[in-house]
């Protein structure tokens, strides 16, 4: 039993005692009217019932779950509409797969998050098995300083690759390596990828990637992303590594 349940398990003899106590138009005084004797047999009452019918209890929490589920869903929406500019065309992002394609799907990574290492297969299987699709990459660093370093390096290599087809190659790599991506490490791999190094090390100073990170940064919290990885498909909000065929589904959903 989740947290939720049981605290909801334990706490609904009082929350349901309180509600027939206090009827809507009494006043407290009335309500303090009621005796001590007279609470604990309502209270009686109330525990056998929900030990005779514990499916309310099952009922009742099915349904506080649904509208705390349908009230994130709105909350989230509602930010992809707000920041929908800079989510889907920021002169700052990555896109890959079709760049006008009729549904876009925006990932946000960490590039020391293992599930977004597990989650790369999923997205380059997504970009190879539907042409109608857009990616967009966005790098969201919140796994300590070597994921801010790598992060870093990668929008200065994204200045000096427009087609995102050498970014695409050093993201890759540097996702899919072992060991702690950091500044180093996510230079060599520029280095193997055949990317200018030293322009990069000279575009690391530079306030283009220093905006680039902020973006992706203030839109993740805009959206109330709080791991990796992250996605936006269409309207909704998808969090975690949920497996290429719920990624499919949720593409087929927005495009519909």
């Amino acid at each position: 039993m989740s947290l939720l349940r049981r605290s909801i398990a334990v706490a609904a003899p009082a929350v349901l005692c309180s509600a027939l106590l206090v009827a809507p138009d009494a006043s407290p005084a009335r309500a303090q009217t009621i005796s001590d004797a007279q609470r604990g047999e309502i209270e009686r009452i109330i525990k056998n019932y929900l030990v005779s019918h514990p499916e309310v209890l099952q009922e009742a929490i099915g349904e506080l779950e649904k509208r705390q589920a349908d009230a994130e869903t709105a909350k989230h929406r509602a930010g992809v509409e707000e920041h929908k500019d800079l989510l889907f065309n920021s002169p700052r992002q990555v896109t890959i797969g079709n760049p006008q394609g009729d549904v876009t799907m925006v990932e946000f990574f960490d590039y020391n998050c293992g599930y977004c290492k597990r989650a790369l297969s999923d997205m380059m299987e997504l970009m190879k098995s539907d042409p109608k699709l857009k990616i967009v990459l966005k790098e969201f660093p919140v796994l300590g300083p070597g994921s801010v370093e790598a992060a870093q390096v990668a929008a200065a290599v994204r200045m000096q690759d427009k087609g995102g087809k050498k970014y695409l190659e050093f993201h890759q790599k540097l996702l899919s390596g072992r060991g702690q991506a950091d500044k180093a490490r996510a230079l060599a791999v520029a280095k193997d990828v055949g990317l200018d190094v030293a322009r990069i090390e000279k575009d690391l100073a530079s306030d283009e990637v220093k905006a680039t990170i902020a973006e992706s940064m203030k839109v993740a919290e805009a959206l109330g992303l709080n791991g990796t990885p992250s996605y936006v498909i269409g309207k909704d909000v998808v969090i975690g590594a949920v497996g290429l065929e719920a990624l499919r589904g949720k593409v087929e959903t927005a495009r519909q």
